[in-house]
């Protein structure tokens, strides 16, 4: 997911360097939803990986 994250941003950045700003836009604001997506997924992660070595 942090791939498609990735891929999402270097799209954006280059349609906005490229002066497309309605694109750019869309790209940023899919990227920026999939980081905290996986941010979120991590944390989930993090805390059920905690509460299973605990048992």
């Amino acid at each position: 997911m942090l791939y498609w994250t990735l891929i999402f941003l270097v799209l954006a950045l280059l349609a906005g360097a490229l002066g497309f700003g309605g694109l750019s836009s869309a790209a940023a604001g899919i990227a920026q939803v999939l980081f905290f997506v996986f941010l979120a997924l991590l944390a989930w992660s993090l805390v059920a990986g905690l509460r299973r070595s605990t048992r």
